[in-house]
């Protein structure tokens, strides 16, 4: 069951295989767009809120926590592509959204998305990626034995305890939403509530131990070509704090969209979470891109 939260879910909780699973909706539009977040991000709702909440006059907004991710459950489930696909797609239904849906994915649920758009085209619109994860560059971010071990220490640490200042320092210094004028200041209560009890859950570690597979499960299907594609890509000058070459994570990105008819691409000078450092810019040109469709 849901642990009780100081600070209330703001969207809905739906019942999926047993476990509560919160989704956040907002907005008017013809256009659904579904944000997915990246690996390890405590909470999605708030983390896309300085984007979503400039693209809600337009578009229908629904944010999927998954297992594991802000007000939903932490739970045993599965965390391969197929059962997360499934839950997603579950949960969306019981909020009242249907397809089709414009995927917009942050860094590895990149991988999620192009599987959703392989398995069920039909249900797809568009994928607008926020410095999306590529099977490429999901390869080259292998992580090592000691890098497992830290972000294990680090998961253990959080479920002994963290403390508010601790939380808050972190945030703080670790993730640019925290700071951003569209989050009130219960916003910042909640995020703060939510990070001391969402830092690398066992949900979020499984999804970790399975990235190669979610690779293998890409390449062996064929690209959904048909779809149409816009990424952001960061300036990846966090991929090279691991060691790695920026200037090839944004070839990866290249190479990638290269195998879609219908592609845009948009570098920002701005880190991996571009949707809190250039929020303005990028609902921008996502209203731009709809605009062409419809011309």
């Amino acid at each position: 069951m849901q642990n009780k939260f100081k600070n209330p879910a703001p969207g809905k909780i739906v019942n999926i295989d047993g476990h509560n699973m919160h989704i956040f909706s907002a907005g008017q539009g013809d256009r659904t767009l579904v944000f997915m977040s990246g690996h390890a991000t405590a909470c999605p709702t708030l983390d896309f809120k300085p984007l979503w909440s400039l693209l809600t006059d337009e578009y229908k907004i629904a944010v999927v926590e998954k297992f594991g991710y802000g007000w939903s459950d932490i739970t045993k489930a599965p965390r391969d592509l197929d059962t997360m696909l499934a839950h997603t797609r579950e949960a969306l239904k019981l909020a009242g959204f249907a397809p089709p849906y414009v995927l917009v994915p942050h860094s590895l649920s990149g991988l999620e998305a192009v599987y959703w758009a392989q398995k069920y085209p039909q249900e797809i619109t568009a994928i607008i990626g926020l410095d999306p994860s590529v099977p490429d560059a999901a390869e080259a971010l292998k992580l090592t034995f000691l890098t497992k071990i830290a972000v294990n220490i680090t998961s253990f640490i959080s479920r002994l305890g963290m403390s508010e200042s601790t939380a808050q320092k972190a945030l703080n210094e670790n993730y640019p939403s925290f700071q951003s004028a569209s989050l009130t200041d219960s916003d910042r209560e909640a995020l703060i509530e939510i990070f001391q009890r969402r830092t690398y859950t066992a949900d979020m570690l499984r999804e970790m131990s399975n990235n190669q597979e979610y690779v293998k499960m890409i390449r062996s299907l064929s690209l959904p070509s048909n779809v149409p594609v816009y990424f952001f890509s960061s300036d990846f000058k966090d991929a090279a704090k691991l060691g790695l070459k920026p200037e090839e994570f944004l070839q990866f990105h290249k190479n990638f969209l290269s195998n879609f008819k219908n592609a845009k691409h948009t570098i920002l000078d701005c880190g991996h979470y571009i949707h809190s450092y250039e929020p303005e810019k990028i609902a921008s040109e996502i209203k731009l891109f709809f605009e062409n469709f419809e011309r």
